[in-house]
């Protein structure tokens, strides 16, 4: 946290990684789309700050979407709230552009039909399902 016991950009930034991880980890696998785990990189980060985030040890909600989906990167959408809650305050708004990446070669990949799959239902704002 800061000075004023707002949670910082580092620890904003963690947060955002943190949901990516988990949904495109963990959730992607569930849905047979293990690839993700392979390999993403960040290539670009957009962060907005709309309010403050305390860090007050309460829960915060993180929405993710996606926004757009091409051969070979996807952009993820986020709004991190400062609750729980849908009906929460938006603190946060914010953009990870993400690109597959094979680990083992050392090169970009394209996304797989799996993956387009997994990330297509996730688009605009969708749940997964």
């Amino acid at each position: 946290m800061d000075a004023f016991g707002h949670v910082n950009h580092a620890n904003t930034v963690t947060l955002l990684e943190e949901a990516r991880v988990d949904l495109l980890f963990r959730e992607a696998a569930l849905r047979g789309a293990d690839d993700l785990a392979r390999g993403v990189v960040v290539a670009r980060l957009e962060v907005d700050y709309r309010a403050p985030l305390f860090a007050d040890g309460g829960v915060l909600r993180v929405e993710m979407s996606v926004r757009e989906i091409r051969a070979a990167y996807f952009v993820l959408d986020y709004l991190v709230r400062g609750g729980p809650s849908e009906t929460d305050t938006v603190a946060v708004t914010a953009a990870t552009t993400l690109a597959p990446y094979d680990l083992a070669s050392g090169k970009p990949r394209r996304i797989t039909d799996l993956e387009r799959d997994f990330l297509a239902a996730w688009h605009s704002g969708g749940n997964g399902a």
